[in-house]
């Protein structure tokens, strides 16, 4: 399973299972240990990752909080958790307080449906206000599982997310600003736009016309994208049906004149057991045709992984890029074929 399915599948787990959840111990155990999970951290790995983590503040000894995920035997990540109905706040809270005494770079605040990612970008060692990433589980976006993804195992570098935190925080505040002038056009905005399309005088009167002007200008320009938008994927899955039913119809003329032959039947195997590491098998499909055999992802024509040329004198192995272009590469023996399983692995990732 991707990490784009697993957040799906626990964003559905947080939706059944809050209301039956009753105390903070529940949901940490049904929501966020497996949100952490997710992640690829281990959670019954006391050195990666660590429940009622010790944090000393001054005078205070033996404070707690309640996670913390380890690299290398120092904190990266600090979680404090609430119960889903409370809402998150910092004021007075301890990740607040732990963040500067700690070496962790990211804090995070959530009561199993809500996380808000902190880090320190306005003043070194001391935890922003703000929050940089916010998401709900149960209605998470498809760009932020990909923020989400930075945090994952397998893809942390500090540097890294930081820099994406700092372009996050700053196009959150654009988009609340667009937002709230898009509902409420502020007056030197209005003044803007009115001064590119009047030609008098730009009076208060001028101005007051130009506010509800704007605003339903915001509103038409909104309906115009969406409509095109839908209009635009619906033309596309039409072509793609049309393309789909002929292709269809070809091959059933075509598929009475060819014969699977055991060669190509051993390559298939070959190169499932190279993509069984990536993805489930039961997505992978083979097709043969009278020019070569086509393995495929969904059993969809629109999803070629590789081709085999297997009939002829030589044999090859044909490997695609992103514009479906191949590169034939001649084999040996069929087990040359995992020569070039990175090649494989790549074209299999343009379609996830």
């Amino acid at each position: 399973m991707d990490f784009k399915d697993s957040i799906k599948q626990l964003s559905e787990r947080a939706t059944k299972l809050k209301q039956s959840l009753q105390t903070e111990e529940s949901v940490k155990n049904s929501l966020i240990l497996p949100f952490i999970q997710a992640l690829g951290y281990d959670v019954f790995n006391p050195f990666e990752v660590i429940p009622e983590f010790t944090c000393d503040i001054g005078t205070k000894k033996g404070e707690k909080i309640d996670y913390a995920i380890q690299k290398d035997g120092k904190p990266i990540i600090l979680i404090e958790c609430k119960h889903w109905s409370q809402a998150l706040t910092l004021y007075d809270n301890q990740l607040l307080r732990y963040f500067h005494v700690s070496t962790a770079k990211f804090g995070v605040l959530t009561n199993g449906l809500v996380y808000k990612f902190y880090t320190d970008l306005e003043h070194e060692n001391k935890m922003d206000e703000k929050p940089f990433l916010e998401l709900n589980i149960e209605d998470i976006k498809p760009n932020e599982i990909e923020e989400l993804k930075q945090f994952h195992k397998s893809y942390f570098d500090v540097e890294t997310i930081v820099n994406a935190a700092s372009e996050l925080k700053y196009m959150k505040g654009l988009r609340d600003i667009i937002l709230s002038e898009m509902e409420n056009p502020s007056e030197p905005l209005v003044r803007m736009f009115a001064k590119q399309v009047y030609e008098g005088l730009v009076t208060a009167k001028i101005i007051e016309q130009f506010t509800d002007l704007t605003k339903r200008t915001f509103k038409q320009v909104v309906s115009d994208i969406i409509t095109e938008r839908f209009k635009t994927a619906i033309d596309k899955e039409k072509s793609e049906q049309t393309q789909e039913e002929t292709l269809g119809a070809e091959e059933i003329q075509e598929t009475a004149k060819i014969e699977t032959t055991e060669e190509e039947k051993e390559a298939f195997y070959i190169v499932k057991s190279i993509l069984r590491k990536v993805i489930d098998m039961n997505r992978i499909f083979e097709r043969d045709t009278q020019s070569y055999f086509n393995i495929l992802l969904d059993d969809s024509n629109r999803k070629p992984i590789c081709r085999l040329y297997l009939n002829g004198t030589n044999k090859y192995l044909a490997t695609l890029d992103q514009n479906k272009k191949e590169t034939k590469h001649l084999l040996s023996s069929l087990d040359d074929i995992y020569t070039y399983e990175k090649e494989i692995c790549e074209m299999l990732k343009t379609y996830e």
